[in-house]
């Protein structure tokens, strides 16, 4: 069984839908350590045009990353689940990997929301999809079921 979880979580309703996965599977588990985590992109708007990132563009942007770890911490807390949370800042997929391996965890746990165009699906990605590749362990994507309220 699980004992060491790693959500990840960046302020979106799809975002959501895997914490409060997360938040239902806990008491199921036999007390699951349960990491939470955010990643912070780097300000990469002001990389391509400049070559560097000036230091307060990216303290800006960790800080709106540090609100919604926070929220995350809070939804967790609401529903009675406890999680130690992490802020870093980079790409997604290679922050949720480094952390995976770091903590040694048996689950990584994403929301995942349907896009609505094939053109939108092929422009952004998934991070859900590009994580399975990656990951050191099993992989949850919990689904946004769009008009349900969870």
């Amino acid at each position: 069984m699980y004992s060491k979880i790693l959500a990840a979580f960046d302020g979106s309703a799809s975002g959501r839908s895997g914490l409060l996965e997360c938040a239902a599977i806990q008491p199921m588990l036999a007390g699951p350590q349960l990491h939470l985590l955010a990643v912070a992109p780097i300000a990469a708007g002001v990389y391509l045009t400049e070559g560097f990132v000036p230091d307060t563009l990216q303290e800006e942007q960790n800080r709106a990353y540090r609100e919604v770890l926070d929220e995350g911490l809070a939804l967790l807390a609401g529903r009675g689940v406890a999680a130690e949370g992490h802020l870093v800042t980079g790409e997604p997929i290679d922050e949720i990997c480094r952390l995976a391996r770091e903590l040694d965890v048996d689950l990584i746990v994403v929301g995942h929301g349907h896009r609505d165009s094939r053109l939108e699906r092929w422009w952004r990605g998934s991070v859900g999809a590009s994580l399975v590749e990656d990951a050191p362990c099993s992989v949850l994507v919990a689904i946004a079921k769009q008009g349900v309220a969870r």
